[in-house]
């Protein structure tokens, strides 16, 4: 019981500390700090997939399999939120527009 109250303490204390870094930090900074979010999501597949490798029993494998799949959403999703945020601040082509000459009688 005793590790398990110093678990949700190590844990309520990092989601503070991670709330509180991220509200810091410039609008225009947002975009590469989701890019290198994406890095550690896939750290975070790779390590179901390790655990997913070892479980014994079946609520193991189940557990490691949502793992495995919530992981492999949470990272596709990411670049593809990624790639839509970059598309915003692409220069869109401005229309030729062709210049009337008034013309003379």
């Amino acid at each position: 019981m005793d590790s398990s109250w110093a678990a949700l303490y190590i844990f309520l204390l990092a989601a503070f500390t991670g709330y509180e870094v991220i509200s810091r930090v410039p609008v225009i900074l947002h975009t590469p700090l989701m890019s290198g979010s994406n890095f550690i999501h896939g750290i975070v597949l790779v390590g179901a997939m390790v655990v997913l490798g070892r479980a014994n029993t079946p609520l193991e494998q189940v557990i490691g399999f949502v793992g495995v799949v919530l992981g492999a959403a949470n990272a596709a999703g990411g670049y593809a939120v990624t790639e839509r945020m970059l598309e915003m601040f692409e220069r869109k082509p401005k229309p030729n527009v062709e210049r009337r000459t008034p013309t003379t009688p």
